[in-house]
């Protein structure tokens, strides 16, 4: 508890630095390409339009039921595409955040724990245009802005909540023992097809057991959470209250993991430079 105290009070005090390195981030890492910034937009674009000329023309899919309405499959796709973006890049980059970094800590001076922080607040700055992106994209389907959008600022929260703690832990592990970052990056891969973004686990209705057992991965509430927002099916948090505190459980036990661990190994990451 003391390692989670100390590592809260570090993101607090240090926040205009968070920001201010989020935004040099950004800048830095494209500042060789000719469109710059722009490429953080792009990508992910370039991606989720090559999922609507696969299963938006060629191989049209049918409506999703979600909470009682059928949405049609590219708008239900979109609704959570660019969440899982962000997750995966904040959790790959957050990963190697640190040992990727280490030159750097031996000449300067601020908590480690800054680290993961700023690097997945520079990948929330592009969610954040791609979200708007989305929402325009729905409402020129039929899914017009509605009141159930001011959940999204809980989910949001919670998500930065969920990638941080993960990113405590895969920091420190990374730092240690560099294999761990090749060993994520090739379980993301996996866990795209587990948790629900491209298609609905209500499909393995007939493996009751299953089905549940995916549920629980944490990803699949803020998704969930997402798609009720954006096409305005309900109160997530509180209808799905049990999921709510399920979530917010293992986001506590993931914070408390990462702290400890982050707090007991930092004074010698300088010796895996």
């Amino acid at each position: 508890m003391k390692s989670a105290i100390t590592v809260i009070k570090e993101q607090f005090n240090n926040f205009y630095l968070i920001r201010r390195l989020s935004l040099y981030e950004l800048k830095s890492k494209n500042k060789n390409n000719y469109l710059g910034i722009a490429w953080e937009i792009l990508n992910p674009s370039i991606q989720i339009l090559i999922y609507w000329f696969v299963f938006g023309t060629l191989r049209s899919r049918a409506p999703v039921e979600f909470e009682g309405h059928e949405i049609p499959f590219f708008s239900w796709l979109l609704a959570a595409f660019f969440l899982w973006i962000f997750f995966y890049q904040a959790t790959i980059q957050g990963s190697k955040s640190i040992y990727s970094r280490l030159r750097m800590l031996s000449k300067m001076n601020f908590p480690m724990s800054v680290i993961p922080s700023y690097v997945i607040f520079s990948q929330f700055y592009v969610h954040f245009v791609m979200l708007l992106i989305t929402m325009v994209i729905l409402n020129l389907n039929g899914f017009y802005i509605n009141v159930y959008y001011l959940q999204l600022i809980y989910f949001i929260f919670a998500a930065l909540c969920l990638f941080f703690s993960i990113s405590l832990i895969t920091s420190t592990l990374s730092t240690i023992i560099r294999d761990v970052h090749m060993l994520i990056n090739s379980t993301l891969r996996m866990l795209l097809y587990l948790s629900g973004v491209l298609w609905p686990l209500s499909l393995l209705s007939d493996y009751p057991l299953l089905m549940s057992l995916m549920k629980l991965n944490p990803l699949y509430y803020l998704i969930e959470g997402y798609r009720a927002s954006l096409f305005g099916t309900g109160w997530y948090p509180i209808t799905n209250w049990e999921y709510t505190l399920f979530f917010w459980a293992v986001v506590l036990i993931l914070f408390l993991f990462g702290s400890t661990l982050h707090v007991k190994f930092r004074r010698h990451f300088i010796d895996y430079l």
